[in-house]
């Protein structure tokens, strides 16, 4: 990856991966996607490592409940919807869903403020990954 990725980026510049709290919280009937999410954050701790070198920068951010529509598609059924939001809801110790908005600020923070972050992973999820 560092042989084709690296030249692309220059050095001092950083990359902001996107993982999900499903790398670190069970979630009963999505385990494919657990796994690879899991596997992005390995990716990006070790990219980290590898990019160290060339003063690039490799974090994550682990998004939690973001209020998008990807429940709704998942679940096309408007009380299927409707009880998986309100059971996710239940598990956020902020008892609320987190935003789009809430994520792109997270990436802004360690792609370009956190200058001496590198191989961190920031959850963006009320909360959840904590408790």
């Amino acid at each position: 990856m560092e042989q084709k990725l690296a030249p692309l980026i220059n050095r001092g510049r950083s990359i902001a991966l996107t993982t999900s709290i499903a790398n670190v919280k069970r979630m009963v009937g999505n385990a494919a996607y657990g796994a690879a999410k899991a596997a992005l954050r390995s990716f990006a701790w070790t990219l980290a490592a590898e990019l160290l070198p060339r003063e690039i920068r490799v974090n994550a951010v682990t998004p939690g409940p973001i209020d998008t529509p990807i429940i709704d598609k998942a679940f096309p059924g408007k009380d299927e919807a409707v009880q998986i939001r309100e059971k996710m809801l239940g598990m956020v110790p902020m008892k609320r869903w987190g935003t789009s908005e809430e994520i792109a600020k997270a990436v802004l923070l360690l792609a370009f403020d956190a200058t001496f972050t590198t191989g961190a992973e920031l959850p963006v999820d009320g909360g959840w990954s904590q408790f």
